[in-house]
């Protein structure tokens, strides 16, 4: 018996040096959060990507795990989202006669205000007195996250940094979205997806696919173009 309770005491260091313990606690916070957005009748000012985060913190301030040990061991979940940015093509392929119709006003709306969102962040942070590294992990903040960390890692920033910059304006852009659609008020799904998508990057296009499929495709096109401009164009505008 002793055996065995000092066997259940040494566990949790045992799972720690395997990726086991991390992608365990990370997918259940993931389930958890979603359980527990469902049974709270899905607020749009609080997406399950947020109660999972505070779960999965709270877990791990609760369990004293080392939280390098655990961005190590998740890593290979980081490593899905690439495959999974790359999978919202499907819905873009299947909405492309939309797409197609409304390339006029995409090509004048992604280029405004793609620049914008990077614009006055950087011009904020600047009035604050930020340093370097906050400005550049500050910049991409309105990117899907596969390519937002590229980016940051390009520019000199830091990606813990950029990550709650990423999640906060996830949250932020798409409880503004769906309140600014209410006032205006706006009803085509074509163009609240795309606003979704090209602002709250994956969180809003989560929360396009709700409303629709076709706003879900139309998310998907922001968010997809949205980080492809911004790749190309904010390293450049950085090193002026």
């Amino acid at each position: 018996m002793a055996e065995f309770l000092t066997r259940l005491q040494a566990l949790p260091d045992t799972l720690g040096a395997t990726p086991v313990l991390a992608i365990g606690l990370t997918l259940g916070a993931f389930f958890a959060g979603n359980w527990l957005f469902a049974r709270m009748g899905r607020p749009v000012w609080l997406p399950p990507v947020v109660l999972a985060a505070c779960l999965l913190s709270g877990v791990i301030a609760v369990l004293a795990v080392d939280y390098q040990s655990y961005h190590q061991g998740a890593g290979w979940l980081t490593v899905l989202l690439g495959p999974a940015t790359v999978a919202l093509g499907i819905p873009l392929y299947q909405q492309m006669h939309h797409i197609r119709a409304m390339w006029r006003p995409i090509l004048v709306t992604l280029p405004i205000a793609a620049t914008l969102a990077a614009v006055y962040a950087v011009v904020i942070g600047w009035a604050l007195g930020a340093t370097p590294e906050v400005l550049a992990s500050l910049a991409p903040k309105s990117v899907t996250a596969p390519i937002a960390i590229g980016i940051t890692e390009q520019l000199g920033g830091s990606v813990p940094l950029m990550m709650g910059g990423l999640l906060i304006t996830g949250v932020v852009a798409t409880l503004f979205v769906d309140l600014l659609a209410r006032l205006l008020p706006v009803n085509d799904e074509r163009i609240l997806g795309f606003a979704l998508g090209l602002n709250g990057h994956a969180i809003g296009t989560a929360r396009a696919f709700e409303i629709s499929h076709a706003a879900g495709a139309f998310a998907s096109l922001g968010m997809s173009l949205t980080g492809v401009f911004t790749a190309l164009i904010l390293p450049l505008v950085f090193r002026i």
